[in-house]
């Protein structure tokens, strides 16, 4: 049995029910399984695809997006997700690093596809929603299909999403999730969100993170439930969307909490048909929240990551809510501890590293098996973030992943920015920090140090990183100094740089 099947199930008993909501078109279970078993024919006689092979997508959110996932389950392949908010130099060392064989694109997206025949010249090119250039559409690569689209030993202990993270050495690193990982994590989605096969998902944060994908898409499609997808998000369709389609529950990041209840269209939104909206990613400014239960709405946490699939520690709809700063209490599947630097239990209210045990927990890292020997040491992932837990076994984070900035919902981690701003010929040294910011959470502050006679401009800088790096990870500010602060052994002491963080501008 693959994850695969659990569609099958669904379109076994109930075969006309909306499965999947897109735009103008309705997907029944029915329906749904019958693309994913002509596209998982149609991968394996057209293109070869094995068991173990590599399929990327870089697209936005559309229904195809969870067909491609479910026929990679069908034949033991692996999904690598690629965001479109990276810059090609990025998406194209991922597939680089990933061996990815296949690469499916919406047209939005194409812009890469010029660069593989230099770069990658391997990869087979499938358009989502065009016909590229001597190459097939996704409809007319499945008229093609033939075979039973399966690939031998085949279950739920295959990997099945390849999801890269940025990286703390500068290079992003894959995380390898098995089949049975989204099993699990669905069934703690479940838990959470109290879900049932009636509820009805809106889905528009990007289904390149877990948070997207795996939240509650998914773990709804597991269960038979119903979910419609936007392409992406925006706040004014957004809730359009809420106020006709009717949904039971959504996943925001804290950005999108922000640009919703802002909108001017917030007050007069009918979103009586939400029973619970789930919010992670970041630390959640309280005021966020209230703003919601203002209008009726309960909002659950979900702590994790794209290591952890990312349901890990959360609170539940029926639950206690009380504790707004809370991440919530261990995962129905799932084990997390607060510890010491040598990984001993720490006492309640004293702050130690969060580190999680469980089937959703992440394989291995891609090909990195000294960041995967980091990360898992007996049987735990160590997070890096830090937090306590009270005497009631909640869980409060206080800082992120060392150094790490998070910006909107989408990691920065300053090695990244830090290793395109060394390559500049005038720049000697530089650290990048977070700043806070209201309406993104945070935004990147880089220190550069010039080379000896030399110098740059501010403008120069970033459209160098631009160059390089997506928008999102260019620094907002530039601060220049004549040295950085460092240890005795020559780190960049970046907490230093935070508290003389002069004011924004």
């Amino acid at each position: 049995m693959d994850l695969s099947d659990l569609i099958a199930r669904n379109a076994d008993f109930t075969p006309d029910k909306a499965a999947i909501r897109f735009g103008s078109h309705t997907l029944t279970y029915a329906a749904l399984h019958a693309r994913i078993a002509d596209t998982a024919r149609a991968l394996k006689s057209e293109l070869g695809v094995g068991r173990g092979d590599r399929v990327a997508i870089l697209a936005a959110n559309h229904s195809d997006y969870l067909v491609l996932l479910y026929a990679c389950a069908r034949l033991g392949a692996m999904l690598v997700t690629l965001n479109w908010r990276l810059a090609v130099a990025e998406q194209l060392y991922i597939l680089s690093d990933s061996g990815a064989k296949i690469l499916v694109v919406d047209q939005e997206f194409s812009a890469v596809v010029a660069q593989l025949g230099k770069a990658l010249p391997d990869i087979k090119v499938v358009g989502l929603d065009y016909t590229p250039d001597g190459a097939p559409s996704f409809d007319e690569l499945l008229a093609g299909a033939s075979g039973d689209g399966r690939n031998p030993h085949t279950d739920t202990s295959n990997p099945l999403l390849l999801v890269y993270t940025s990286g703390t050495t500068g290079r992003p690193k894959g995380a390898v999730l098995r089949q049975e990982a989204l099993v699990w994590n669905a069934l703690m989605s479940h838990h959470a969100h109290d879900m049932r096969a009636d509820d009805h998902i809106l889905t528009f944060l990007p289904m390149f993170h877990v948070g997207g994908l795996n939240i509650q898409t998914t773990p709804a499609l597991q269960l038979g439930a119903t979910v419609t997808i936007q392409p992406r998000f925006a706040p004014d369709t957004a809730l359009q969307s809420i106020a006709t389609n009717k949904p039971t529950l959504i996943v925001l990041v804290p950005a999108v909490m922000q640009a919703l209840s802002q909108h001017p269209l917030w007050p007069v939104t009918d979103l009586t048909s939400l029973r619970a909206v789930a919010t992670g990613s970041s630390l959640i400014p309280v005021p966020l929240i209230e703003a919601f239960n203002a209008r009726g709405i309960p909002v659950i946490q979900i702590y994790g990551s794209t290591e952890t699939g990312p349901t890990a520690v959360y609170t539940r709809v029926g639950g206690d809510l009380s504790r707004m700063t809370s991440t919530g209490l261990p995962g129905l599947f799932c084990d997390a501890k607060v510890v010491d630097d040598e990984a001993r239990e720490v006492p309640h209210g004293t702050a130690g590293e969060v580190i999680v045990r469980g089937p959703n927990v992440l394989y291995e890292y891609w090909g990195n098996a000294a960041a995967t020997a980091e990360a898992l040491r007996d049987g735990w992932y160590h997070t890096g973030d830090i937090g306590t837990r009270d005497a009631d076994g909640y869980f409060y984070i206080h800082d992120r992943k060392k150094n790490m900035i998070i910006s909107g919902g989408e990691n920065i981690y300053p090695a990244e920015v830090e290793r395109v701003l060394h390559d500049h010929p005038s720049i000697a040294e530089a650290a990048v920090i977070g700043r806070p910011d209201p309406k993104w959470q945070e935004v990147p502050v880089a220190y550069i140090v010039c080379r000896k006679d030399m110098s740059v401009g501010v403008d120069d800088v970033k459209t160098f990183v631009g160059q390089h790096l997506a928008r999102f990870k260019i620094p907002r500010e530039i601060v220049f100094v004549d040295t950085l602060p460092r240890t005795a052994l020559g780190k960049v002491q970046h907490f230093m740089l935070r508290d003389n963080l002069p004011p924004s501008s």
